[in-house]
């Protein structure tokens, strides 16, 4: 059986900026940042920035406000990701066999505040003593299960969880399913809420995070010498995935086709990338090999460029021995939307792979900020420095990788 051609019909986001894929993409091409200090107890903490969803979003929008408060931010944050991309769709679900269409909406850290919080209950008041909609709250499906309810899908649903490739593993794995049969229409993506005083420590802690007592917006500097570490954000990010025929009859816009999927293992650490970034170059010849494209066919390479020390040599590296470095590939152009988002973990790969898309239907590679004094150990590739730049981009990656050496690879192509 020859596999389906899968198509993205619909995208929504919920950022640092705020909701909407039109405000990200807005501030991304003009290389403002979303960070900001966060409204945690700055007193308690060394790390005292974070990417933060604004505070007034309306929520009520999109969901009760009595049911909200049974969720955990994740959650809503995947809810209100997936509303928007419904609604940019135009599917009519009434129109629909609803058992042809499934959910992948996954997270990295589920609910964390929920955790804290349930523990602390419990720990003052009896074990039995938290609220009873702290289990349904902080298991990472939940996502993925108040999506399906929500709108009656009975298709097939799940979360994947892979550190920060989650996002970009649940939009390839509803490609999957879209190609094989199993589906027709997937909601695709991740999401969370890990800004939290729990996540904020833990982080710390791991000495993965910026320390720097730069201005916020300046902190995140993937492949500038004085970079320190990421920057924690959240947020949630959905892609609606189509297989093309059935998004062709019903006359959907179709924003770019997925063409490739690349996965692997490092296999190492942990927590730290390969330095000879094998998995990395694995999973990109996997997606380049399923695409049946050449190196030289890619035009922009959204990187997965976290601002950390190992990773962002380590994957440039990578990046230059497959498809040539600036002066053997004058054609790439490659960039960090983690300067201006800082790092969504479980949501940073579909909202980077929305990035991608909006390269290709808007001809415009937005910048990496924050490049004052490149790195001389990273490698020698166009980081599109602090300014966006017009390119005909016909063929587009994203790089996702988790820590546990967790490597995706998604490519997209002009429709």
């Amino acid at each position: 059986m020859s596999k389906r051609r899968v198509v993205v019909t619909g995208m929504g986001c919920v950022t640092p900026y705020g909701i909407g894929v039109d405000l990200l993409w807005e501030n991304l091409k003009n290389g403002k940042s979303g960070i900001r200090e966060h409204n945690l107890d700055k007193d308690k903490h060394i790390v005292k920035i974070a990417g933060q969803v604004p505070p007034d979003i309306n929520i009520d929008a999109y969901i009760d406000s009595k049911e909200a408060k049974r969720l955990d931010k994740s959650i809503i944050y995947a809810l209100i990701a997936s509303e928007e991309a419904y609604k940019d769709s135009k599917l009519d679900l009434e129109k629909e066999d609803l058992t042809r269409i499934g959910t992948i909406v996954s997270t990295a850290a589920g609910g964390l505040v929920v955790v804290t919080t349930g523990y602390r209950e419990m720990m003052a008041r009896g074990f039995h003593k938290c609220s009873p909609f702290t289990v349904p709250m902080m298991i990472a499906n939940m996502a993925s299960g108040k999506v399906s309810i929500k709108y009656g899908l009975q298709g097939p649903s799940k979360a994947v969880l892979s550190a920060c490739a989650t996002g970009a593993h649940s939009v390839g794995d509803a490609y999957r399913t879209i190609q094989y049969g199993d589906a027709d229409v997937m909601f695709a993506g991740g999401a969370e809420s890990a800004v939290c005083d729990f996540g904020i420590g833990a982080f710390t802690s791991a000495r993965t995070l910026s320390r720097s007592n730069r201005p916020a917006e300046e902190v995140s500097r993937p492949y500038d010498i004085e970079r320190d570490g990421f920057v924690l954000s959240e947020g949630g990010a959905v892609l609606i995935l189509e297989e093309r025929e059935h998004a062709i009859k019903r006359n959907a816009r179709i924003y770019a086709e997925i063409t490739g999927y690349g996965q692997s293992s490092d296999a190492y650490d942990m927590v730290a990338p390969d330095p000879e970034g094998r998995g990395v170059e694995l999973a990109l010849k996997n997606c380049l090999k399923e695409a049946d494209r050449k190196p030289e066919d890619v035009d922009y390479i959204n990187m997965h460029g976290t601002s950390t020390h190992l990773g962002d040599i380590a994957e440039s590296k990578t990046v230059a021995r497959v498809f040539g470095d600036r002066k053997q590939n004058t054609n790439l152009c490659v960039s960090s939307s983690k300067s201006m988002t800082g790092h969504m973990l479980g949501a940073t790969g579909s909202a980077e792979a929305i990035v991608a898309i909006k390269t290709i239907t808007d001809g415009i590679v937005p910048p990496t900020i924050n490049i004052v004094n490149l790195d001389p150990e990273v490698a020698d590739l166009d980081y599109v420095p602090n300014k966006a730049k017009k390119k005909d981009v016909k063929v587009a990656l994203s790089n996702s990788f988790g820590f546990g050496g967790h490597n995706a690879v998604l490519m997209f192509e002009k429709a």
